[in-house]
């Protein structure tokens, strides 16, 4: 029994205790005075020359010039310099403040300074809940730490987590870079953004947009994953998600990049880009192509992997594995492409093909030059095993072809359309005559060390001039066998012909879903 009763006069002493420590206490006060008039059952107490008035209450400490305790309601209103310690860590100073010891909440305003391990926050009017460690602001407020100025016009920041979250009229400074945003989640302790909604980063180098992402503001590394774009200086990366290591020069996209060249009036997309800021230089893949505006037409180049390097002046464009070329009358195929943009020249490397219009070109090597000046196409070479197949027409299932092989050729481009060939060195010809009414009247087969040719309209072959008499004539369809009717290394590769821009990708994707396949059989596996 007298151990029951001992257990209840403990409960009741800590129940009293807890009470009590709860209430708010006068430590220190030199002058105390009532004013029932003015604040009906209150005391009020006042400092003089040499001391504060000090209240404590559960756990923290305030001291102000003049303080109106409301005991019953456990309540103060304070004013002077009024400040509120709490722990070792929290110091918050201002002109007047309003404290309820129930909820532990506190209004302050006028001159409002906040100053805790990590940051100082001034505002004019501010709310601090002490029960859930927590203060607020709702009429604009700075915070400063040793990074960073944060201003905004709402803002609540989370004692124990060091965490601003701003909304309205958000600014985070620093000599580097400002960041503007309408609401973000701001860490004191690592000094990383978590940005929510439309947001710019300026820096003198690059600006930076998104909608939501990551932003270490002291290490300047930044991921982001909604609607966001980095202006560079020249260059313009846009992505699903984008990372960038701004001290290192580095960033890469991921899904539907788009990275815009403003000097060149070069655009590459894909679904994966990485680019290095200090060499001028990016690598895309999956889907990759590169987009340049040529004689007021896209030109369209495709490959697995596509590297841009050098500077504006030097620049590099390779294309690797599968490279294919779409333009509206300039389609091309080859196993990796090189483009030097400073002299125009386009080189197409391992089984390239060309197709201008009806006409196939093939060779061992072709070369496209660009006038850098007028940007329009200028000329062609095809060297070593070259060849020009036309389609002639289709009987019966059965196709005929005009063919032009030799050496070495080299074309004339006007108006962005193929107009001349120059074919030099063991040039030979195979040419089907039709009437008017497409009947098969004659072939003709010549042989000649150069030739000569002219296109239409239409690119049929208009002319051909030989620069030394030929050797051959013009047979009677009868007199030439199906076979012979093809010139030593014919081929045609009007099936990998591009049609539209989208057949670039055919391959590529099919490729692709193999890989998809191939995988999802494996983990099943």
């Amino acid at each position: 029994m007298k151990k029951v009763i001992l257990f209840i006069l403990v409960l009741v002493s800590v129940s009293v205790f807890s009470q009590e420590a709860k209430q708010i206490r006068i430590i220190r006060s030199p002058y105390t005075a009532f004013d029932d008039e003015k604040h009906p059952g209150a005391t009020i107490f006042t400092r003089d020359k040499d001391s504060l008035v000090t209240l404590y209450h559960d756990g923290a400490f305030l001291t102000a010039d003049r303080v109106v305790l409301f005991k019953g309601r456990n309540f103060v209103r304070a004013f002077g310099t009024v400040t509120i310690h709490q722990g070792d860590t929290l110091t918050q100073t201002s002109d007047y403040v309003d404290y309820n010891g129930n909820t532990k909440q506190a209004l302050s305003w006028g001159n409002v300074k906040l100053v805790d391990s990590k940051m100082t926050l001034t505002t004019d009017t501010l709310n601090f809940d002490r029960q859930k460690q927590l203060v607020f602001y709702k009429h604009h407020a700075t915070i400063k730490d040793e990074t960073n100025t944060l201003k905004s016009k709402v803002g609540h920041y989370y004692l124990n987590e060091k965490r601003f979250t701003a909304t309205t009229k958000v600014v985070v400074t620093n000599p580097e870079h400002v960041l503007e945003s309408n609401h973000l989640d701001y860490y004191t302790d690592t000094s990383i953004a978590y940005l929510y909604g439309p947001s710019t980063i300026k820096s003198k180098d690059n600006t930076v947009y998104t909608e939501r992402g990551i932003y270490d503001t002291k290490a300047e590394i930044s991921n982001f994953v909604k609607n966001s774009t980095i202006y560079f200086k020249d260059k313009i990366i846009e992505g699903d998600s984008l990372y960038h290591n701004k001290y290192m020069g580095f960033a890469s996209a991921t899904d539907n990049i788009k990275v815009t060249d403003t000097l060149q009036n070069l655009v590459i997309k894909g679904n994966y880009a990485e680019f290095f800021e200090k060499k001028d230089s990016v690598f895309v893949v999956n889907r990759a192509v590169a987009i340049t505006l040529v004689e007021k037409d896209s030109l369209y180049i495709h490959g697995d992997t596509l590297l841009v390097t050098g500077k504006p002046e030097n620049r590099i464009v390779r294309i690797f594995n599968d490279a294919k070329i779409y333009k509206s009358d300039l389609q091309g195929k080859s196993d990796s492409i090189h483009i030097n943009q400073s002299t125009g020249l386009t080189r197409m490397f391992k089984n390239p093909v060309l197709w201008s219009g009806k006409n196939q070109i093939t060779g061992d090597h072709i070369q496209l030059l660009n006038n850098t000046e007028t940007d329009k196409l200028d000329s062609l070479k095809i060297l070593n095993n070259a060849l020009i197949v036309q389609l002639d027409t289709i009987i019966d299932g059965v196709a005929t072809y005009n063919q032009i092989k030799g050496r070495n050729m080299f074309g004339k481009f006007v108006d962005g359309k193929l107009k001349r060939f120059l074919v030099i060195g063991n040039a030979e010809v195979l040419y089907f005559n039709r009437s008017e009414t497409g009947v098969l009247e004659t072939i003709t087969k010549l042989e000649c060390s150069s030739i000569e040719i002219t296109l239409d309209a239409n690119n049929d072959i208009d002319t051909i001039q030989y620069i030394k008499k030929p050797e051959g004539t013009s047979y009677p369809p009868k007199d030439i066998s199906l076979n012979d009717r093809k010139l030593k290394g014919f081929i045609w590769r009007e099936n990998e012909q591009p049609k539209k821009m989208e057949d670039i990708f055919i391959v590529g994707d099919i490729i692709n879903k193999i890989k998809v396949k191939d995988q999802e059989l494996n983990v099943k596996q």
